[in-house]
């Protein structure tokens, strides 16, 4: 059978607005009950330059294009969608975000979206958006150093763009990912090592805070409380600099949660229906949270604000008070989210119900709660046992 005419299309090479290059080529398709061939574009690839050595030399775009020519002639084909990656984008970005996301939601898939995503598939049409190319893209992006866990995050977001223009179709699913038993096994071993600050590593942080003579008094005593509340409560960093003075029950020692700081520095929404809640500081540890509170709030208004009264940054908060005190302390570098994995294990390990810990730390699932606990240090493993063995001979 002699070769039909437009089938050996020449290899082409494109230029998207942010000046990076690609190679693509130009076909016929036939296309059921229609008498007049469709002029169709194929993407094969990223120009490979200095800029992006992972990218494809001319002989591999030609090897790539022939290969791809071969499925086209040996195989039923579905028509192309003239619908691609970047018109997906476009409804994302100018309907559904600013309808249904907050700020700080669309921001980091915004990022996701210019820095992984738009690249690499913006010329691609929505159909052949499958979990082979999708694998594909997944292993280069590991080859370029990202971990699963990052390219899991970015594929979520792009299911989301996808599907916000689809009608709620998605066209692959992560569980597809062809991702090794051995990474697998590595990224849970990861999150059960993530950094939990115990209560007694708390205080040895306040107290290396008071040692910081480049905080004037008053910023000291603000982190300091912070510190000792966000250890006592488990309230996310977001819903701590939302607090505001109506919220704390000195009486009932409670605190109420239903705003939230997002990372655009804006007070809005909580992140979920769960996370709207009542903390109780029941015990020990959260009736000194109460105390410290009752000693530092003088105002009205947020609780922990800066001068103008605005909300406080997080960065500016680890950079001041945090990650000094860790540095001096040796201790493991963690974010204010350590603070409340360390509520959560202090919790489970005194034996409070799973359900009342689900709703304090306003978790949706009791999966999130267990996979708070982590990897128990071994020195609080000892101390549990000698706990329980106390308790048992006071028992007899």
């Amino acid at each position: 059978m002699s070769r039909r005419k437009g089938q050996n299309p020449k290899l082409r090479i494109g230029t998207r607005t942010d000046g990076s290059q690609y190679f693509y080529i130009q076909y016929w398709l036939d296309v059921s009950g229609v008498e007049e061939r469709k002029r169709r574009r194929e993407v094969l690839g990223p120009v490979k330059t200095k800029t992006n050595p992972n990218g494809l030399t001319k002989t591999e775009a030609e090897a790539k294009k022939m290969q791809f020519l071969a499925e086209l002639n040996g195989r039923s084909f579905l028509a192309h969608s003239s619908k691609v990656f970047a018109d997906s984008v476009k409804h994302y970005r100018e309907v559904f975000a600013p309808r249904m996301l907050r700020a700080s939601t669309f921001s980091v898939a915004d990022g996701h979206l210019k820095t992984h995503l738009e690249p690499d598939w913006n010329d691609v049409p929505v159909n052949h958006i499958t979990i082979e190319t999708v694998n594909e893209w997944a292993w280069k992006k590991r080859r370029e150093g990202l971990s699963w866990v990052t390219v899991k995050n970015i594929l979520r977001t792009m299911q989301r763009v996808l599907s916000a223009s689809s009608k709620g179709v998605v066209p692959f699913s992560q569980d597809g990912l062809a991702i090794p038993e051995r990474d697998k096994m590595q990224m849970s071993i990861k999150s059960r090592q993530n950094v939990s600050y115990s209560w007694e590593q708390m205080l040895r942080i306040v107290e290396q805070l008071s040692q910081n003579d480049s905080l004037g008094r008053q910023r000291r005593e603000q982190y300091k409380t912070l510190f000792l509340l966000a250890a006592a409560s488990g309230l996310r960093v977001g819903e701590l600099l939302a607090l505001r003075h109506e919220d704390i029950d000195f009486e009932r020692g409670t605190v109420r949660v239903d705003e939230s700081l997002d990372r655009t520095g804006t007070i809005g929404p909580c992140k979920n229906v769960a996370a709207y809640r009542t903390v109780v500081l029941a015990d020990a540890n959260g009736q000194a949270a109460i105390n410290a509170l009752r000693q530092f709030v003088k105002h009205e208004g947020l609780v922990f604000r800066s001068k103008h009264g605005a909300p406080l940054a997080e960065t500016t908060i680890l950079i001041q008070g945090l990650y000094p005190a860790l540095k001096s302390l040796g201790l493991p570098k963690g974010g204010m989210h350590a603070f409340r994995r360390g509520c959560n294990r202090r919790w489970e390990l005194a034996r409070v119900s799973g359900a009342v810990i689900r709703q304090q730390m306003g978790h949706a699932t009791a999966d999130m709660t267990a996979l708070y606990t982590g990897e128990i240090p071994v020195e609080q493993v000892r101390n549990q046992f000698q706990l329980d063995s106390i308790g048992a001979a006071a028992a007899a």
